[in-house]
This record gives structure tokens, sequence and C-alpha cells, in this order.
């Protein structure tokens, strides 16, 4: 509503003690608002600095001013304190690189008001305290900030005020240090939480999945791998942490593993090889997938929460290339049901759930043909709290149930609290490994940097 996407059916807001009303989002940026969204709105054909400075381009005698351009677009990187190329297109960064992109267009934008909703999502800590510190300069010079976010680090560190939602209702509004983090969580769930990840043990069996001297090419540079010659195994029940910075190669493993990317290398499920050309290939084998971009690879947003949920097991519901409707809704209710999706029903779009919801609806699409080996992408990115111990929850049910299970996450105490074991990337190279008990967080960082 503060953006002018919708219309608000009650209250008020005001700006300057003046009540104002948005229709578009025109009206919002007219009044100097920003807005950086959860979902990138980036146009991934266009160059770096084309995106920067959409709709609002430096013009010279009637024409574009490609160099001026250019030059800003590279200055306001610099701010960010990143290297990324202004004349690359966006479609071909990283998530975390077209982040910082979406970040550097709303600076250039210079809004009285500042609205980021889950910012660093796919950020490393390192690239976090680059940002705080802008917003702390942005902040001394009068800009209005509202920071979106479940990181509860984050918003301890750079919130002056903290206000909850749960339910779209305001639980608690008031300064910052008069919060705690226990605090913060109780009014965000509604109830106590003692320890986000149980340490629960998992009973580990046979070598379910297993991979040697695999790598991915560069697309980008010929002849360098982005994961290079790594190895290693994940035993049926058993969860297996990879860990490491943006960058480290962590998801184009995963993605490469599942056919969406070339890869080479030796691959068995249960001890028999696999060529994997495609993803199709992958779930034939056995292989599920949970992405890092669920809107970009894990969901169709404009299908109802039913067809996402058997898009990728049709044939199991077809007899002489006719489905048969009513036992795909029976199977798809029962996944529904069974991995708590809040929903009005399969026939809702699913780009109208929340977050956590439409993660609950990528993990659940899979268990309609129990896979063998699970990969899990960033699975808690950009859902709160609740949700967050739902689906830990889950990911240990799914590993009792014998699912060897495989998660990459930027957060260091998620990958140490959910793991059994736990290995580590640099640069496409496995640099280290660490068993449940000998994983530290300073030990992790210390072979994921040097």
């Amino acid at each position: 509503m503060l953006s002018g996407v919708h219309a608000a059916d009650a209250g008020a807001v005001m700006l300057d003690g003046d009540r104002i009303q948005f229709h578009s989002a025109q009206d919002s940026e007219a009044a100097g608002i920003a807005v950086i969204h959860q979902e990138l709105a980036l146009v991934p054909h266009l160059s770096v600095g084309e995106n920067i400075f959409l709709g609002d381009e430096p013009v010279r005698f009637g024409l574009v001013d490609w160099d001026r351009m250019y030059h800003d677009a590279e200055t306001l990187l610099q701010r960010l304190g990143v290297q990324i190329d202004c004349r690359e297109r966006v479609q071909n960064l990283s998530v975390g690189e077209q982040q910082t992109v979406e970040i550097a267009k709303a600076m250039h934008k210079r809004r009285r008001i500042l609205i980021l909703d889950e910012p660093t999502s796919a950020l490393a800590q390192d690239e976090f305290e680059t940002l705080a510190a802008l917003l702390d300069d942005l902040r001394t010079q009068g800009t209005a900030i509202i920071y979106i976010s479940h990181k509860l680090d984050e918003v301890l560190r750079i919130a002056d005020r903290l206000t909850v939602l749960r339910d779209g209702k305001t639980v608690d509004s008031r300064p910052r240090d008069t919060w705690n983090r226990d605090q913060i969580v109780r009014a965000m769930v509604g109830r106590e939480i003692e320890e986000l990840y149980p340490r629960i043990e998992h009973v580990a069996g046979e070598v379910r999945f297993e991979v040697n001297d695999f790598c991915v090419p560069d697309p980008l540079r010929p002849g360098r791998n982005v994961v290079d010659h790594v190895s290693f195994q994940v035993r049926a029940g058993e969860v297996l942490g990879l860990a490491g910075l943006v960058g480290a190669g962590r998801s184009e493993l995963l993605l490469a593993l599942f056919g969406y990317r070339v890869g080479y290398g030796r691959v068995r499920v249960d001890g028999q090889g696999l060529r994997l050309r495609s993803p199709r290939d992958a779930i034939d084998a056995g292989l599920a997938l949970v992405p890092e971009d669920r809107k970009q690879l894990g969901l169709i947003p404009s299908f109802p929460v039913g067809q996402n949920l058997s898009l990728a097991h049709l044939k199991q519901f077809a007899r002489f290339g006719f489905l048969n409707d009513q036992q795909e809704t029976q199977r798809c209710a029962a996944v529904a049901e069974e991995f708590r999706v809040k929903t009005a029903g399969l026939d809702v779009a699913i780009e109208t759930l929340s977050g956590g919801n439409q993660q609950k609806v990528v993990l659940g699409k899979w268990m309609l043909v129990t896979p063998k080996v699970l990969f899990l992408d960033e699975p808690t990115r950009g859902i709160d709290v609740g949700a967050r111990a739902e689906i830990y929850s889950l990911i240990d049910d799914l590993t009792r149930r014998g699912l060897a299970v495989i998660v990459v996450s930027s957060e260091l105490p998620e990958v140490l609290g959910i793991s059994d074991r736990i290995i580590v990337l640099r640069e496409g190279r496995q640099t280290g490994s660490f068993s449940r008990e000998d994983a530290t967080p300073e030990g992790v960082m210390e072979v994921a940097t040097t």
C-alpha cells in the first residue's frame, strides 16, 4: 500500500502531518518513497547500469548519456562496497549481486523515505555490514527508513524502534533498547521458542548419495570452474550442510547435480551411476531440489497451489494420456495438510501465499513421490521465525524417513543447527569438513575465508 500497488481500505497514511492517498506507484514515488521489494524487480536482459537508472537515464543533447550513466552506476556500487561490471546483463549475476543492484537502484533515487523488504536475504555478513553503514549515513542525512527483516540481529543492529506484526496486526511497538531477542521471537510467533535449532540425533544408514571430482564450468570465464573437483558422501537419514561465503559455488553445485546446469564428475545414488543431462534425469533418479530462487525456479506464480504441488509428478495421475483430476486433488490436499500449508484452497494462486507457505509447497511437491535425496538451497530465505521452526521440523521428519538431505545456507547458525556434518567451500573448492560435534562458527569461518 505504501508503494501505491494496493489501495488501503481503512485507516490513514500521514506524510509530514498531511493525510495522503496513493493511487499508483507513481504517486508513491512522487511523494518521495522508494521501495526495495523482497522479490526483485529488475529487467534481466538489460545491463546493471540500465537497471539502476531505468526511467531516469541521464540525457545529453536529447540522447542517453551512456558514459555518465555507467560512471554514476559504478560510483553507486562502490559506495555499497561491491565490484560488479555495470555493463553486465543482470540475468548473468548471482541472486546476491542482483539484490545489491536493487539496493543501488533505490539509493540513486534519493527518496525521503526508504522501505527495504528483506534486503539482505541473499547477502553475506560482510555485505550486510556495508549496507548497514550506508543506511547509517542516509539516516544522518535525514532519510526515514523502514527496514523489514526476519533476521533479528540485523533489526537489533539497525533499528531505533521495533514494531512486530503477526497475522497482519501490530503486536507491539517500542524503542529498540526495550527489546531483547527472546522478546522479539515471542511476539512474532505468539509462543516461546526455547531453541530454534533442536539438537536432534539422526541415525544415518548406508551411503545414499555420492559425488566424486565434480566440477561446474564458469559460463562467463571459459577454462575456469565455479565448482572445482568437489567430493562427498551423504547417508540415508543424514543432513549434510554446505557452508561458505556468497560466491563459493554452493548453489551452482546443487543446480548442476540436479541437471539444471552443466557439470561433470561421478555421481551415484544407492551405488548406481547417474548421467544428469536435465532435471528430468535427476527427478527420475530420486533427486529433488528446493531452489534458492523459489519464484524463478521452484514455482509458477500464476498457477494455483494444487497445480504447483502436482506439476513435477503428473505422470502418476495420468492414464492413457488423461489426468485423473480427483486423484490429483486428493493427493495434493493430503500433502498440503501434512506440510501445514495455510491456504484458502488448492485453487488459490500461489503468489497470494506468504513466503513461508510458498516454501512449504515447494518442499511438499516432492513428497508426492518420496525422493531419495533432497537438495535444499537457502530453505528459510525470506520467511519468518515461526515458519522457519516449521521448516526445520519438516526437514527433521523427512530425514527420519530415510532421505539424504543436503542443505545450503548463508546463515551460519542455521547450517550449524540443522546439519549432522558440514563441508565448507571457498571459491569453488572444498576447504574443510566438520562433524556436528566439532563444528564451531569460528572454525567454519576460518576455512571459508583463508
